[in-house]
């Protein structure tokens, strides 16, 4: 087996963490597969990424620029589907980055949006097929 398992990220506000991340992991074909008062978790196949709310959570906001986790960077499906995506993304507390480059601030051979929500975390949506 290869690949992630699950990926955990701690939050300080979950019930806007919850819209957020709900609409973009439902958008790229994860489902809900568990809830809990303190938290959640979403599936695609064998991986799962769960928000929550650990106890102790120091910290106002995540800062990708620190040490630590800079971006999940997920497959997005076709084109069209990440250009659907990152124009419905800012209705869902989710901001585009490097607005003036995409979808190519990847590279001309990549093409990619990418978003900030309003917890400071970045997420990569990836044209994977044509």
């Amino acid at each position: 087996m290869r690949g992630f398992h699950h990926v955990e990220l701690w939050v300080v506000d979950l019930d806007r963490a919850r819209s957020e991340w709900s609409w973009l992991l439902d958008r790229l074909g994860f489902a809900l597969d568990a809830a809990w008062d303190d938290g959640g978790s979403w599936r695609a196949d064998d991986s799962y990424l769960t928000v929550c709310v650990p106890p102790g959570l120091r910290g106002e906001r995540h800062d990708r620029r620190l040490p630590g986790l800079n971006h999940l960077a997920f497959h997005g499906g076709s084109r069209s589907d990440v250009d659907r995506l990152m124009a419905e993304a800012p209705e869902h507390g989710w901001n585009a980055l490097y607005d003036d480059r995409y979808p190519h601030a990847g590279g001309p051979d990549h093409y990619a949006g990418w978003l900030e929500n309003s917890e400071g975390f970045k997420a990569e949506v990836v044209a994977t097929e044509v």
